[in-house]
């Protein structure tokens, strides 16, 4: 079942008497519980189509239906609950509030949901658990190493249970092996819990571990397949033991 419908999609960035086509008829469809890989080098559209996707930007023609939905003809205020509902974002840079401990930075996403701060500290805890971080809820980022802030953004963007995570180079300030840590995450969060999983990057490294990858170029989708054997993080992380 697709989740995701796009048709006919573009997009133009007017700088000064410039128009720029970041996107250029795209078309594609992303099924419920898929791991796909957004894949091009800079300048191809790949993060003008996610920022499309994860709502925080419009494109300039073109259709957009998420879980049957057209996002096109939402107001402000349908869009923000879409997004706080819908949708998780994981960027490469964390986006933490730094001064915020963990627990309140996961918390962060149910302030617009109403509901006692008893709840919000269960549910936080939860995820953060989840996430291999108990012990560290009172940590403020700067005490946390990369691969910890990284999954606490992770519970963060789980918070409210969304069917789809969106991942903007989530490994690109990471080492090697905490790389393969997050991806064993987001292959577990897939697997096991069916959550449709989108993330970009330009490391064909990273997206062997995606069962689908789709490469942008120039604004278009010139490559759209399946990858017969993902590779396993999980399994990978065994070998480091």
């Amino acid at each position: 079942m697709a989740l995701i419908e796009v048709e006919d999609l573009g997009k133009i960035y007017q700088t000064g008497e410039v128009a720029v086509e970041a996107l250029r008829g795209v078309s594609v469809s992303i099924d419920t519980k898929e791991c796909v890989a957004i894949m091009g080098p800079s300048g191809s559209g790949k993060s003008t189509f996610m920022h499309i996707l994860g709502c925080l930007d419009k494109p300039t023609s073109g259709l957009y239906r998420l879980d049957g939905q057209d996002v096109g003809t939402m107001s402000r205020d349908q869009l923000a609950n879409l997004r706080n509902h819908k949708l998780g974002f994981v960027f490469q840079t964390f986006n933490l509030l730094p001064r915020t401990s963990a627990l309140e930075n996961v918390e962060l996403p149910l302030l617009y949901n109403g509901g006692s701060a008893k709840e919000r500290h269960a549910r936080a805890r939860e995820r953060l658990l989840q996430m291999g971080l108990q012990g560290r809820e009172h940590h403020h980022p700067n005490q946390l190493s990369g691969g910890q802030q990284q999954r606490v953004a992770i519970a963060r963007a789980l918070i409210n249970n969304p069917p789809v995570l969106l991942a903007d180079e989530p490994t690109g300030n990471l080492d090697s092996r905490t790389s393969v840590e997050i991806m064993a995450i987001f292959q577990r969060l897939n697997r096991e819990q069916g959550i449709t999983v989108i993330l970009v990057t330009h490391e064909p490294d990273v997206a062997a571990y995606a069962s689908r990858m789709i490469h942008f170029r120039d604004g278009r989708i010139v490559k759209d397949g399946r990858v017969t054997t993902p590779r396993d993080a999980a399994a990978q992380m065994a070998a480091f033991a």
